[in-house]
């Protein structure tokens, strides 16, 4: 038996070495390069370049068996700057692995290194290492180019570190787990004016103020009361004097919801409301709306082996609630049976949420993380 705690030093070293050095989506070629050294180093078939900088490691059982499993990390980093003062923090200005990816990475070499040490099953595992998660789409990109033809995976799971769960804690849920990710931008277009005569100029400032007000409407009172949605404007850009009307403004925000018909019923209020403040204000809308994620939604059985699982690796619980935050692996349960899971670590030493300047990855975690990767990988290869 492999003893995890004697490879943990090199893991962690690992891991905060890709910590110092983090890449943004479909950028990530000196983690890919790194993660393709380690996995050839164990004696797995690589293959790289899979939609863009992600790659597949293919380990296959000393024992003949049809089944396939797929195992899946993500390697982007995301546009914030750390603020951390770690040994270890970025050394790339604007730029840090701020939702734990680094992590992620190095739990599932580890767990390749445990399982290559002894391939005691039957069928193969394939190590998904994933580009740009972060609202880019590796997922789909690595999908469209042949994932699944080329590696087929009979169940797929993901981990991924949530610091709301004390550390160790492994949980997860059947049906949606996480939140369809939506994106809408209004321009709005006046005239553009002076400001001591508005009666002569459509008043864009004025139109955005009052569409801000009315999508903070939609989920109150369009949205079934047992329903969650969640609609935030993030942003309005306008104006650069204050003796001046602008002619143009933009509003942008985000829509999450679990449902489509939710989603499908929110899009159309913003359309509708949209189309009624260019009325009122005599200005233009032009409405630009994008589904870029869909809800990320958990096979029901593939979810329940991973909490009898889990139970076996540490402390395992049922999810109560879906969260809000999006996830790309949400395209791979579109095509396979799977499940993604949440890996608790913390709060103590570790109060930062993710996408946080203060977070940083619990390097305490990464064992939980490597047993349980083994074990779903064992459990279904068995």
């Amino acid at each position: 038996m492999t003893d995890i705690a004697a490879i943990l030093p090199n893991l962690v070293a690992l891991r905060r070495d890709i910590h110092q050095h983090p890449e943004l989506g479909f950028c990530e070629h000196r983690t890919a390069a790194r993660i393709a050294e380690e996995l050839r180093a164990l004696g797995l078939a690589v293959h790289e370049g899979i939609g863009g900088t992600g790659l597949v490691g293919v380990l296959k059982g000393t024992r003949p068996g049809p089944r396939t499993v797929g195992l899946r990390a993500d390697m982007d980093a995301l546009p914030i700057t750390e603020q951390t003062n770690l040994p270890w923090a970025s050394r790339t200005p604007g730029t840090f692995h701020g939702c734990g990816h680094d992590g992620h990475v190095a739990m599932l070499l580890g767990a390749a290194r445990v399982l290559a040490a002894e391939p005691d099953f039957a069928g193969a595992v394939h190590f998904i290492f994933q580009p740009a998660e972060e609202g880019q789409g590796g997922a789909r990109a690595m999908i469209e180019e042949g994932l699944f033809e080329r590696f087929p995976c009979d169940r797929v799971y993901a981990l991924h570190n949530w610091p709301g769960l004390p550390a160790g804690t492994i949980a997860t849920r059947p049906g949606a787990i996480m939140g369809a990710a939506d994106k809408f931008r209004v321009v709005i277009t006046g005239k553009g004016g002076h400001a001591a005569i508005p009666q002569d100029t459509p008043d864009a400032i004025l139109a955005a103020a009052a569409l801000v007000q009315q999508l903070n409407t939609i989920v109150s009172r369009a949205v079934p009361p047992v329903q969650a949605a969640v609609l935030s404007v993030t942003e309005i850009h306008g104006g650069e004097a204050h003796n001046v009307i602008p002619s143009d403004v933009v509003v942008g925000g985000t829509v999450r919801t679990f449902d489509p018909q939710v989603q499908a019923r929110i899009e159309a209020r913003i359309q509708a409301i949209a189309a009624g403040i260019a009325t009122a204000f005599e200005v233009r809308c032009d409405l630009a709306y994008d589904r870029y994620y869909p809800a990320t939604i958990n096979d029901p059985v593939a979810a329940a082996d991973a909490l009898a699982v889990a139970a076996t690796v540490s402390h395992a619980e049922l999810a109560p609630e879906p969260a809000a935050t999006s996830e790309d692996f949400s395209f791979m349960l579109q095509q396979r049976p799977g499940a993604y899971i949440w890996l608790g670590q913390g709060v103590g030493d570790h109060p930062a949420p993710l996408h946080n300047p203060h977070y940083d990855f619990n390097d305490a975690v990464l064992e939980t993380g490597i047993r349980l990767h083994c074990a779903l990988a064992r459990h279904w290869l068995a």
